[in-house]
């Protein structure tokens, strides 16, 4: 009788899936396990993962669950899920669904999962947001580099607080697009849900308030203002690795927010295991939600915001001059928007048209241009060169103190004339992880503090790079 139960149970499953996306089903009601159906109480019990996934189907989703359920066992069924409180432990807790009594299908769910409607706007909040209206997820161009950023960043905004990716730590390069992101995703929510504290705040800015607040002796109104924010959203964070007491501070604030089910964005040039200083209490609690890389934009995504920006601002650059700033702006947006703005202006000033020669002009005065990027493979070669070691030796498992040597080198120059976060480094060094390229970085930087004639012999292998460029 149970495998039929079980089988009513895939049936509603297969209802669902008809009436959401695939990405939607895959991620919220694949997860859910059939736990049992008690036909005196007509109740359905199912176990799902974690509390998240839970509140986000009862927010959601309960109209179209109860409609599936009511369709597949042909009556009225109460759902109840099985929450796994502590997973060490195995401990669970039970929670009755509050399904509503009319179980008709939801329209506008089933007719395409659309996303939930904007909520009645509550009188808003005394509280300027700092955000950019400018930048917006209309305007952030989607590519290969941010596509996972940009879809995490989008649900977070239509359900604030209510998914695993809380919180949400975005990292990457100056000029990848982070502060547009963040900012975006602060607009879609305030615009979404008017009625929600919504703040965007600089590292920097969040110090000197905090600093203020301990000189003004405030720190308990400065602490307080900032638990009572539903969605925080603070950029640049790696400005507080040598600040212990903001650290402190943030801290309480960030678990006071957390256990609230508040919603916590924050945006670094770093990933958490690289923001050395950071207390493991507050790097776990980064770590504990969704973590996305944003890489540089390559040269087809370049050209994609480039004609964007040009269509918003009605420009006109023929497809030349577009390919050629995508290729030498270095992959930074930041890069892209200065020469626009100021072939714009050279344009309206002077009256002429837009060409390769005005384009080479702008961007010789305003982009630090490197045709040749140092890279991983530059650095290897070289260094093989010098120690006469081969690039296999040192990529090896071999402990052989001569390739530890060359493979601590190469990891102290990648990182420190590449943009690559150590994990990447150590991918392509031997395929280690980040914390041996830290601990490499360390033992190079402690030798060349005692070690003279080993910091001579780097300096020239540095030197050598220069001149190959």
């Amino acid at each position: 009788m149970q495998n039929s139960h079980k089988a009513l149970w895939d049936n509603c499953l297969h209802l669902i899936k008809q009436n959401v996306t695939e990405q939607t089903f895959k991620t919220w009601f694949e997860p859910i396990v059939f736990e049992s159906y008690n036909e005196e109480q007509k109740t359905v019990l199912v176990q799902v993962p974690s509390p998240y996934v839970y509140e986000y189907l009862e927010q959601y989703y309960v109209r179209l669950m109860a409609w599936a359920l009511s369709n597949s066992f042909k009556t009225n069924v109460r759902l109840t899920y099985r929450l796994m409180t502590d997973k060490e432990h195995k401990l669970t807790q039970d929670v009755e669904s509050e399904q509503p009594m009319d179980v008709e299908a939801p329209a506008a769910t089933v007719r395409g999962n659309k996303s939930p409607t904007v909520l009645d706007a509550a009188t808003p909040q005394d509280l300027n947001p700092r955000l950019d209206p400018k930048k917006t997820f209309d305007n952030y161009i989607e590519g290969h580099s941010n596509k996972l950023p940009r879809t995490v960043g989008l649900s977070i905004a239509e359900h604030p607080g209510k998914s695993t990716f809380n919180p949400f730590f975005i990292y990457g390069p100056s000029g990848c697009g982070k502060t547009h992101l963040i900012n975006a995703i602060g607009v879609q929510c305030k615009k979404m849900y008017p009625h929600k504290r919504v703040l965007y705040v600089s590292a920097r800015l969040f110090q000197v308030q905090f600093t203020d607040s301990v000189r003004q002796n405030t720190t308990n109104d400065f602490i307080n203002f900032y638990q009572s924010i539903d969605v925080l959203i603070v950029d640049d964070i790696q400005e507080w690795v040598n600040s212990p007491k903001t650290l402190d501070t943030f801290f309480h604030i960030f678990d006071h927010l957390f256990r609230l089910g508040k919603q916590i964005i924050l945006a670094s040039d770093r990933p958490p295991v690289d923001l050395v200083g950071v207390k493991d209490r507050l790097l776990t609690r980064f770590s504990c939600g969704l973590i996305a890389e944003l890489e540089k934009p390559n040269a087809q995504l370049c050209v994609d915001i480039l004609n964007s920006k040009c269509r918003r601002d009605g420009l006109k650059i023929p497809a030349d001059v577009i390919a050629y700033i995508a290729q030498t702006a270095n992959g930074s947006v930041r890069d892209l928007e200065g020469v626009l703005n100021s072939l714009m202006a050279y344009s309206i000033v002077y009256n002429s048209n837009i060409d390769m020669h005005l384009a080479e002009r702008i961007i010789k005065r305003s982009v630090k241009i490197d045709n040749h990027p140092l890279t991983i493979d530059d650095i290897m070669e070289r260094l093989c060169q010098h120690y006469g070691v081969t690039q296999q030796q040192v990529v090896s498992k071999s402990r052989k103190r001569e390739f530890v040597q060359v493979r601590q080198v190469a990891m102290y120059l990648a990182q420190k004339h590449t943009k690559m976060p150590a994990s990447r480094i150590g991918l392509l060094i031997g395929s280690r992880d980040h914390s041996t390229v830290i601990h490499s970085c360390a033992a190079i930087e402690k030798r060349l503090k005692i070690d003279k004639g080993f910091a001579e012999e780097l300096n020239s292998i540095e030197n050598s790079f220069k001149l190959k460029k």
